[in-house]
């Protein structure tokens, strides 16, 4: 094989095993259960002794039947996550849930899960979601009623709002990661520590720095529980 072709392979290879390991990786074993007390640090938890594993590794009582309170909340939405830090079982298996409450006129703001996929079920009510593409950014939405489904890919910008001034809307979704992360883009542009230059918002906004500094000035609130 001339050394070009051979060049081309090994990159070739190289470019598909990065793609399927993009996300979380598979299991090599039948499960690996979070050692939340070892000192070793890896990307992710170190397996707990297969012979101390039982079956509350694998068991919450999470009362995810129960209506969460959405009452305190700014944008009118609670998020109740499990993932493997409330689930230990759920490590190296690429998969977590939450359940969403949405008040009246409530949201869940736009935000982004940069390890996971999202698919969303609406168990009560009404919902109005969609995501944006990476450029040209383009929208994508539909309303959504109880029983429909509806999918939010990985790491791009997506919402959920319940448009209906007198009802409730429960929704649960279901996340490709153990630990899918969420970024609220209002919360990370407006409110991080130390605030981003006013100067770099107030151009990349195209507004006055005055404008910048009062949004900074708010509580940008997190809506996970």
């Amino acid at each position: 094989m001339a050394a070009s072709s051979y060049f081309l392979l090994v990159v070739c290879l190289a470019f598909a095993a990065s793609q399927a390991i993009a996300s979380d990786p598979s299991p090599l074993q039948d499960f690996c259960v979070a050692d939340e007390y070892s000192p070793v640090k890896v990307n992710g938890f170190v397996c707990k002794d297969p012979m101390a594993v039982n079956a509350d590794d694998f068991f919450k009582a999470a009362n995810l039947d129960k209506p969460r309170n959405t009452m305190g909340s700014k944008v009118g939405s609670n998020v109740t996550l499990i993932n493997v830090m409330q689930l230990p079982g759920l490590n190296t298996l690429g998969i977590s849930l939450a359940r969403i409450d949405y008040a009246p006129l409530g949201e869940n703001p736009p935000h982004t899960h940069p390890r996971a996929t999202e698919i969303l079920t609406v168990l009560e009510g009404t919902l109005y979601v969609g995501f944006v593409t990476s450029n040209p950014n383009k929208l994508f939405t539909k309303e959504l009623n109880k029983g429909d489904v509806f999918v939010f890919p990985e790491g791009l910008i997506h919402f959920q709002f319940n448009p209906v001034h007198d009802k409730p809307a429960v929704a649960l979704a279901a996340l490709s990661s153990q630990n899918p992360g969420v970024i609220t883009i209002a919360n990370v542009v407006f409110g991080s520590k130390p605030p981003i230059s006013d100067d770099v918002l107030a151009k990349a906004f195209q507004v006055g720095k005055g404008t910048i500094d009062w949004l900074q000035a708010q509580f940008w609130e997190n809506n996970h529980y």
